[in-house]
């Protein structure tokens, strides 16, 4: 792969946290920028600051081609990715009696399994020729803690948290791992909640520092895979407005 440019990839970056995350990180690296829908990619590229930011289209809920369609565009643009940001994610809110074998794959191989897969290209040397240096993966405070009908989602990111943990060993010292693990946060998958006045008023007390913007996300992205933060691997880096600290709720 000679004369290869170096990107940073960010699944999940046609809205919410994962543009966020890109607009961020715009200036300071070139960036292939995931997700399903062209049309709000290519707005995100807009967004965006500098140039060489490419665009990389697939539904990761389709995980099983994952590996090949990204090998494929890393060879057909002359590419290499050093780092590795997943904020793709969905939701599913049901009662566990409610849940079906087709909900949980698809859950799993959006929060879970594409990170994986792709991870697993990137590290073969003919893909992605030993580039890789830095993986964060966006994680969520119910990994840690429990709520009614978050059953699937909670599992999801506890099994990305955990997975983090073992690869960060793996890959030291070459490359660090970590996950960013947020709170309620504004964005287009949580504006349903954020409808509710009921809700905003519960979370109103539940939050110290209140809820949280994508930028606010996006800021400490940008430090925990910058060199500034060369000694962190292995951490999951809580970012909640002091959600998980707060003792006081009835």
């Amino acid at each position: 792969m000679s004369g290869e440019s170096f990107h940073t990839l960010v699944t999940g970056a046609s809205s919410g946290i994962g543009r966020a995350i890109a607009i961020r990180l715009s200036s300071e690296c070139k960036l292939l920028l995931h997700g399903r829908d062209e049309a709000r990619l290519e707005q995100t590229r807009q967004l965006c600051q500098g140039s060489g930011h490419l665009l990389w289209r697939y539904d990761l809920k389709n995980v099983g081609g994952v590996h090949d369609d990204l090998a494929a565009l890393l060879a057909e643009k002359q590419i290499a990715i050093e780092c590795f940001i997943h904020s793709a994610g969905m939701v599913t809110i049901l009662p566990s009696r409610g849940i079906s074998h087709n909900q949980t794959q698809e859950i799993f191989n959006v929060n879970v399994f594409a990170a994986i897969e792709i991870v697993a290209a990137l590290l073969k040397k003919r893909v992605n020729q030993h580039r890789l240096r830095n993986i964060l993966l966006i994680s969520s405070i119910w990994s840690q803690f429990g709520s009614r009908g978050y059953s699937l989602y909670s599992a999801s990111k506890g099994a990305l948290d955990a997975w983090m943990r073992s690869l960060a060993v793996e890959l030291a010292p070459t490359i660090r791992v970590n996950s960013l693990v947020l709170g309620a946060i504004t964005t287009p998958m949580a504006e349903g909640g954020f409808a509710d006045p009921e809700i905003v008023a519960n979370l109103a007390q539940q939050y110290p520092l209140g809820t949280g913007l994508p930028e606010d996300a996006a800021e400490v992205a940008a430090f925990v895979v910058s060199e500034k933060a060369r000694w962190i691997t292995g951490q999951q880096l809580v970012v909640d407005g002091g959600r998980t600290a707060n003792m006081s709720l009835k």
